[in-house]
């Protein structure tokens, strides 16, 4: 999800609520505590330089459990972020602590945001060599296969 798509959704709510990959409710007493724009320049494994930025939202829970963040109030903070921060309308990763900080995206289904698993990847397989993932229908001795 994009950061004009989240500030649009923001609009469409009266309360936030989040879930986590396993559809656990986050504590509706979260605070946002931090939105930032992480940049990351690195070269991958088959020697290409690239960069990356997203906007970032950390999510927290403490023990107070009155705390509410309101949808407007959301949208102010953005609002300043942008404004200090030069927030572009990149994807939203998340940040939300499990046994470790995980990093997730973001998706809404029209009254819930929902954070989305992330994987890592190789981003040069063919300079790595790894093969290409076979489709479910195809068995390693298909035609063409090289197996047989």
């Amino acid at each position: 999800m994009k950061l004009s798509e989240f500030l649009f959704a923001l609009n469409q709510v009266e309360s936030l609520d989040f879930k986590t990959p396993d559809g656990t409710a986050v504590p509706a007493h979260f605070h946002i505590t931090e939105v930032g724009k992480v940049e990351k320049h690195f070269i991958d494994c088959g020697g290409t330089e690239r960069k990356e930025s997203v906007v970032n939202f950390q999510l927290w829970s403490s023990n107070d459990v009155e705390h509410r963040l309101h949808p407007q109030k959301t949208i102010d903070i953005i609002r300043l972020s942008q404004q200090r921060l030069q927030l572009r309308n990149e994807e939203i990763e998340v940040e939300y602590q499990g046994e470790t900080i995980g990093k997730f995206g973001l998706s809404f289904d029209g009254s819930c945001f929902h954070l989305q698993t992330k994987f890592t990847d190789c981003l040069a397989k063919d300079d790595c060599g790894v093969p290409e993932a076979k489709s479910a229908n195809e068995s390693c001795c298909s035609p063409n296969s090289g197996c047989c």
